[in-house]
């Protein structure tokens, strides 16, 4: 185990959010993808500043964003709540719902896994 995971091991989420449960506002889904559009950071707890950092590498789903910071999806929604109302973030729709994969692109790599393993 890193270091670094065993420090956020110590911190319980709610103290990570402030003591609450929920979001700000319920827009994000586990495939939303998250942008970074503020440099600064200041003013930012720890978590946000990491979240942020994160974010300045790309474009990331929430998913992504949680399973880096090794928190929970409802603490990180919370975060990420708190950081599009302070307008640090802007979201977008992984994929339109009603789109359909390419079934033999999903195959293709399915086999292509496999073929590694």
């Amino acid at each position: 185990m890193t270091p670094h995971r065993r420090e956020r091991a110590l911190v319980r989420p709610h103290v990570v959010t402030g003591g609450r449960a929920h979001p700000t506002r319920n827009t994000f889904d586990v495939v939303t993808v998250v942008v970074a559009t503020r440099a600064s950071f200041s003013g930012l707890t720890p978590e946000k500043r990491r979240l942020m950092e994160l974010c300045r590498g790309g474009p990331l789903s929430v998913a992504e964003i949680a399973a880096h910071l090794s928190l929970p999806i409802s603490v990180t929604k919370v975060l990420l709540s708190d950081l599009f109302d302070s307008g640090h973030i802007s979201t977008h729709a992984a994929l339109p719902r009603t789109a359909h994969p390419d079934l033999q692109l999903l195959k293709d790599v399915l086999d292509g896994l496999r073929a590694r393993l």
